[in-house]
């Protein structure tokens, strides 16, 4: 990897508001933790409202808002029928982000936004177009991991898009997936830019012919476009870039073996079990920088070239 690729420290060249959905149709990849840190990293620029539309909660409850995910006021008093305002169900945190919180009956407003008019464009309405760029520069997305309309809702509030993808057997597969079954359905109608291919979860050595190392070569090698006119490793952030012809020189032991992707860390999992994001848990983690220069994607519009 060379030293442009390495460089985690890139500048923002934007003042845009800006919204991105963290999707993936797999479970268990780390969507929520990814979602949760580029919340955090991107508080670091401006104003961030980190938006929770997973029923599943893991986020809302992984944050302590556990009485919120149970409140009797949620989103779909917001955007469906009802008087209540994105105010009323937005919770401050200690992380320098607010909280539009996650809910247990999340799954019902799903089935009411199917027979809803626009029902797609309900989260757009109500949440991002009123609120990005008056009280939040930013806004991201902790998505499904299923098709459905708060998935669709997201990609049309947001329009963009980072995908976070796991080593294993299944890993492309749940990559394509996303492409196939949401990304293109929604580009007949609206512009979804994928700012992001994620590696994440990774910890195994890339020397040997792990899964870990099929990830990296497949995301650095596929010959399909991720965005039109776009090769899919032109969206895998710098820090897990690597060249075929950096494979050749690791396999014949003439560079030294890096450590790409997002790595496994005991911290993250016990961050979240200590309800904080990774930043206030351990804020030494040689994981931030990774989540700093996701922010910075976002915060950019796209990978700075």
């Amino acid at each position: 990897m060379d030293e442009e690729c390495t460089d985690v420290n890139m500048e923002i060249e934007r003042d845009t508001p800006q919204a991105v959905s963290v999707v993936i149709l797999k479970g268990g990849v780390g969507k929520s933790t990814t979602s949760m840190n580029l919340a955090r990293q991107l508080a670091e620029h401006g104003r961030t409202l980190f938006a929770d539309l997973d029923p599943n909660g893991h986020a809302t409850n992984g944050l302590g808002f556990r009485e919120a995910y149970q409140s009797d006021t949620n989103l779909g008093n917001v955007i469906l029928e009802g008087n209540a305002t994105p105010s009323d169900i937005i919770q401050s945190t200690d992380h320098q982000f607010d909280l539009l919180p996650s809910s247990n009956t999340l799954e019902d407003v799903e089935k009411d936004l199917a027979g809803a008019m626009q029902g797609s464009a309900r989260v757009k309405s109500k949440i991002v177009d009123p609120l990005l760029g008056d009280e939040y520069d930013y806004v991201v997305f902790d998505c499904p991991a299923y098709p459905g309309m708060l998935n669709n809702n997201a990609l049309v509030a947001s329009g963009n898009v980072m995908i976070p993808i796991e080593p294993g057997s299944s890993a492309i597969g749940g990559y394509k997936r996303t492409m196939e079954r949401l990304i293109e359905p929604a580009r007949e109608y609206i512009d979804v830019d994928v700012l992001a291919v994620i590696p994440n979860k990774l910890s195994d050595r890339i020397d040997q012919q792990t899964e870990d190392r099929e990830l990296l070569e497949n995301l650095n090698t596929a010959s399909y476009e991720v965005n039109e006119g776009q090769p899919l490793q032109e969206a895998v952030p710098s820090f897990a870039r690597i060249t075929a012809d950096e494979f050749e020189q690791i396999d014949a032991g003439e560079m030294q073996t890096p450590k790409p992707g997002i790595r496994h860390r005991s911290a993250l999992s016990r961050s979240l079990q200590e309800d904080q994001p990774l930043q206030d848990y351990d804020p030494d983690s040689d994981q931030i920088p990774y989540y700093q220069e996701l922010a910075k994607i976002v915060a950019n519009g796209g990978q700075v070239k």
